[in-house]
């Protein structure tokens, strides 16, 4: 992992990080009105995530998953199509900021329901599996989801079988409005995975090299045939659960705190310091960005509404009787 790697890590985090923010406003202006779930705070684990999965490897994440749906590729075009409801989008305006899927890419799933990720995620690697074509499914998932009956049946069966999955736990230390440690009981979800005699590693989310290695490890762990990886990365949330909602239940120490390590501060001189990129190579990706971005708000906003006859469309199978 050299300049090369951790520049495609910045690319993805800047990505990630003014995608949010330029979806966060245009809904607090009125240009667009829909429920999104902001990613800031957690830019930097998934795109270190992203950069060491193969294209051809499988993601599912969560309605927070933006910073999951860039890092693995989903064109930032039709991306913004898609969270404004817009015929052009990934599932032609059907799926919405909670539900995008983009199989080329390998985002198959995009769930609203805390938890349900898991048991899709494991359907995935098994067939990858039984096929035995090299893929690895990653799942993300937050810590509140680790208290659902389907966290603990899905790493049963999965080191059972063995299966190339990564558990993914983005630990930004709230479930909704309630604090980690008043809805779990161990100190930390990689606790758990002793219990499933599977592999369990906790790492910082927010230093490059650790997420990155901690990535790439559990991936190829998993891609040799070895099984599951729970991988606990501890992350913050630096806003409130949904756009426009409170975060004052959140202590202002913790905030603080959270803020001395927080990468939009501290990944970019980390960058010139390792002498992985110069300040004027990393402006020029933000530039790039930047103009990607202008373009992809106005190709989300001049696709068209689905006409109400897409309403019938991609609702039974091929070959299945209407």
């Amino acid at each position: 992992m050299g300049p090369e790697f951790f520049r495609t890590v910045y690319r993805k985090f800047w990505l990630i990080h003014r995608c949010d923010e330029r979806f966060r406003a245009v809904i607090t202006s009125g240009r667009a009105s829909l429920i999104y779930y902001p990613v800031r705070g957690q830019e930097l684990l998934a795109a270190a995530m992203g950069a060491v999965l193969r294209k051809d490897d499988y993601i599912v994440t969560t309605y927070r998953g933006l910073h999951d749906q860039l890092a693995k590729g989903v064109p930032i075009d039709r991306l913004w199509a898609e969270f404004l409801g817009r015929l052009d989008g990934t599932c032609k305006g059907k799926g919405g900021p909670m539900h995008i899927t983009h199989p080329e890419t390998g985002v198959m799933v995009t769930t609203g329901i805390v938890g349900s990720g898991l048991p899709i995620a494991l359907g995935l690697a098994l067939a990858s599996q039984v096929r035995g074509d090299g893929r690895v499914t990653v799942v993300s998932f937050g810590d509140g989801a680790s208290n659902i009956g389907a966290f603990h049946e899905s790493l049963n069966m999965a080191s059972l079988w063995k299966l190339p999955v990564v558990f993914f736990c983005q630990n930004n230390t709230y479930a909704e409005h309630t604090a980690y440690a008043n809805g779990t009981s161990c100190a930390h979800v990689v606790d758990r995975a002793a219990g499933y005699a599977m592999r369990g590693v906790r790492v910082d989310g927010n230093d490059p090299a650790a997420m990155a290695g901690a990535a790439w490890a559990a991936v190829e762990w998993a891609r040799a045939g070895k099984g599951p990886t729970l991988l606990e990365a501890d992350t913050f949330r630096f806003k409130g659960h949904t756009i426009g909602s409170s975060s004052d239940y959140v202590p202002k120490d913790a905030i603080a705190a959270a803020e001395k390590v927080d990468p939009l501060a501290t990944f970019r001189p980390w960058m010139i310091a390792k002498g992985y990129a110069t300040d004027d190579q990393l402006g020029l990706i933000e530039g790039e960005i930047e103009a990607e971005l202008d373009h992809a708000v106005e190709y989300g906003f001049a696709s068209p509404f689905p006409p109400v006859e897409e309403l019938l469309t991609d609702v039974h199978g091929q070959g299945v009787s209407q």
